[in-house]
């Protein structure tokens, strides 16, 4: 794969932490990481805990800053992205599914879901088709569709986020565990929205440490431990 195949590519990419109530240590996770995505591949972090697996991921999204280096993805550099440029990426070309739910208490689970589409100019009745249709997907009672989802299950929320992620078809995905704390039907219904994603091009980095469901859905793995700095 060359540059120009990658959706998502990411070079030299160097992050240290400064800990501020420590006598401002500075601590060195991430030295000279790379990764390349292309559209319609699924790639998994791997490595142990600790190894900086979720630290890639959230300098991917822009909720980490780099120290050095770069993060292209779908033609932005979120490495020297100013903020305004990073949240256009997320809501119209990069989703993300997290293990936990963050939402505007007392809005209805419907509208959470439908929000995507509408950010991006879907019209309101579109958009809450859409989002009905995903939720009965991931076998949410309709029931449940006119209450917060912050009332629900564990297991309940981390479908309401996957409707979300899922509902608009974002070129880039940024999946964190997608398939914790669901039950074997749901994990199904997951692994079949990451293949319908990687149908249509999605280019896909996630964190599985289900590893019957990262055989099923990943191309291929990169072990993060390697980008840690020298002793």
């Amino acid at each position: 794969m060359t540059g120009d195949d990658a959706v998502i590519e990411v070079s030299d990419l160097c992050k240290s932490f400064v800990l501020h109530h420590q006598g401002s240590v500075r601590i060195d996770v991430m030295r000279g990481a790379h990764l390349s995505v292309a559209r319609g591949e699924c790639v998994a972090l791997a490595g142990a805990s600790g190894s900086g697996k979720s630290t890639l991921m959230r300098m991917i999204q822009g909720n980490y800053r780099a120290d050095a280096g770069r993060i292209m993805v779908d033609g932005t550099d979120v490495a020297r992205a100013d903020p305004r440029e990073i949240l256009a990426l997320r809501r119209a070309r990069m989703g993300y599914v997290s293990q936990f739910l963050r939402v505007v208490p007392r809005v209805p689970t419907r509208d959470v879901v439908a929000e995507p589409l509408l950010l991006n100019g879907a019209a309101p009745d579109a958009a809450r088709a859409a989002a009905e249709e995903m939720l009965a997907r991931l076998n949410i009672p309709e029931r449940l569709w006119n209450l917060s989802p912050t009332t629900f299950s564990g297991g309940e929320q981390q479908r309401v986020n996957i409707a979300r992620g899922f509902v608009h078809p974002y070129p880039v995905l940024l999946l964190d565990e997608p398939t914790a704390s669901l039950d074997p039907v749901n994990r199904d219904v997951v692994l079949d929205l990451v293949r319908a994603a990687k149908a249509r091009g999605a280019a896909i980095v996630g964190i599985f440490h289900d590893a019957e469901a990262r055989a099923q859905i990943c191309d291929r793995e990169i072990d993060v431990a390697q980008f840690a700095p020298a002793a």
